[in-house]
Formats: C-alpha cells, sequence, structure tokens
C-alpha cells in the first residue's frame, strides 16, 4: 500500500523513514521524494498489513502519513489511444490491450506527473 508522507524539517534533519525501518523492522519502499530545506513530501511503498504500523509510526515522529488510494484520474472518452504516456512513462503504468485500448495500471504510478504534461487530450489528471 502507498502511503503519502509529508514532514516540516523544522524539527531538524531527523531520518524519519529509516528510524521508522529500524523501529518495526517493515521495510520501506521510496518510491518519489521532493524534499527541500524546510520541508518535504515522501511517497512510500509498505506491505499492506503494516500500513497503520508504519503510518503512526511516522505520526508519532512528528509527520503525516495517509494512504494513497488513487493516483490517476483517467477520462475515457477524452483520450484518443495515441500512446503519449506509455513512451513518456517510466513506470509502465501504461499499455495498450490487444485491441490497441489504453490500459491503466494506477498501482505502479508514483505521482510523477510526466504522463499528464505528455497527454494531447488532457485525458489524464494526477490525484495528489
Amino acid at each position: 500500500m502507498k502511503l503519502v508522507v509529508t514532514f516540516s524539517r523544522k524539527k531538524g534533519n531527523e531520518p524519519i523513514i529509516a528510524t521508522v525501518v529500524k523501529e518495526t523492522g517493515v521495510l520501506i519502499n521510496v518510491e518519489r521524494a521532493r524534499i527541500d530545506s524546510s520541508e518535504g513530501e515522501v511517497l512510500i511503498d509498505v506491505p499492506e498489513e503494516s500500513c497503520a504500523l508504519i503510518r503512526d509510526r511516522m505520526e508519532a515522529l512528528g509527520a503525516s502519513a495517509r494512504p494513497l488510494e488513487r493516483t490517476i484520474l483517467f477520462d475515457e472518452h477524452e483520450c484518443v489511444d495515441c500512446g503519449a504516456c506509455i513512451g513518456i512513462c517510466s513506470q509502465n503504468v501504461f499499455s495498450f490491450d490487444p485491441d490497441w485500448r489504453l490500459i491503466v495500471k494506477e498501482e505502479r504510478c508514483v505521482l510523477c506527473g510526466r504522463c499528464q504534461q505528455a497527454c494531447p487530450h488532457h485525458a489524464l489528471s494526477l490525484l495528489v
């Protein structure tokens, strides 16, 4: 399950993710991170059975963590199945079915936004 973790660096540069991994023993896959001098947002993937534990520990360390249930809004009526999103996506979120219709595998998305920028018909929107 994916969690979006946000934190402020005003409290210092404590290694929140490393601390949670060490304390819980649960391996965390960091899929995307945007961190600057004042704040950060990290998209992590954790085993579903450990999601509540990880969320609680992140929050105890001063971060906020929320499950990411949806990533992409796909407007099938606006899509012309051009494949622009397929070529730009490094996570293999998009593919064609045997009839050359676009297939979206949302669970692979890391919210990079490249597909949204590449779509000439604006058929894709990120749900952040």
